[in-house]
């Protein structure tokens, strides 16, 4: 078992906050692309946010432990379809990761 005192710096492994605008709130949320896309680069704990004041800007957060294969995989065709499945307006998306 893990012991939760464990840092994700301890574990190698960047934890990064991305956020974007997107088409549809609701069909950015319901969809499973993120996890399906993500998911055999090892990324884990993906967890979506929404702008409370209703606007089109959501954002994620995730594990991430290789930081330049997730960011080739994003910057790929694989990656633009994916976005563009989801509704991700990608002009919009910013992101940072945790210092």
């Amino acid at each position: 078992m893990l012991d939760a005192t464990i840092t994700n710096k301890e574990l190698n492994m960047a934890r990064i906050l991305g956020f974007h605008e997107v088409k549809d709130v609701q069909h950015w949320l319901s969809s499973s692309k993120r996890e399906e896309f993500y998911g055999p680069l090892g990324v884990t704990e993906i967890k979506t946010y929404v702008d409370p004041q209703g606007s089109k800007r959501v954002g994620l957060t995730m594990n991430v432990p290789d930081m330049d294969a997730v960011m080739a995989a994003t910057q790929s065709p694989e990656g633009a379809a994916a976005m563009e499945h989801d509704g991700v307006i990608p002009e919009t998306l910013v992101i940072l990761v945790e210092s």
